[in-house]
């Protein structure tokens, strides 16, 4: 079946099955390997993408689900404003280690910022639970969000 699907503003034509997981439209069909594939069970979060701003894991949401919304995945998440600050903090704090995570890791967080400002612990914790992270960069990627969080994305 031919599908129209908005990814980063652009609006492509793919032809899959409808139970296609988004996750392999993206990167297998049209090549944006940017987003990982974890575990495909939506348990690891590598997988992350937003569908209409809200994080959301892409090896469970099948292709014909997704009808008129707008996914936004880790190769735009930078021209927005939450996702410019993450990314820079990210980089800031030298979040990476293997960096396999790290995708999944920058759209999460970036959901939160977009609907959550100024984020307690509490709200980072829920935010990002379910991302995993084998290299134990926990620390850090907290770190790094309070600091995007900050007036100007500042170190403080």
């Amino acid at each position: 079946m031919s599908f129209a699907i908005k990814i980063n503003g652009t609006t492509h034509s793919v032809d899959v099955d409808g139970d296609t997981p988004l996750l392999w439209v993206l990167r297998d069909v049209l090549a944006m390997t940017g987003t990982k594939f974890g575990c495909g069970k939506a348990l690891c979060g590598a997988c992350t993408v937003h569908v209409d701003g809200d994080a959301m894991r892409s090896c469970v949401i099948t292709i014909d689900s997704i009808g008129g919304s707008e996914i936004t995945t880790i190769e735009a998440i930078g021209a927005t404003v939450p996702g410019a600050r993450i990314q820079r903090a990210w980089l800031n704090k030298e979040v990476v280690q293997c960096g396999y995570c790290q995708s999944g890791q920058i759209m999460s967080a970036s959901a939160l910022l977009a609907r959550n400002p100024h984020p307690t612990d509490a709200d980072i914790d829920d935010a990002m639970a379910g991302n995993i992270c084998r290299c134990g960069t926990y620390a850090r990627i907290r770190e790094a969000i309070k600091a995007a969080a900050r007036p100007g994305g500042q170190e403080g």
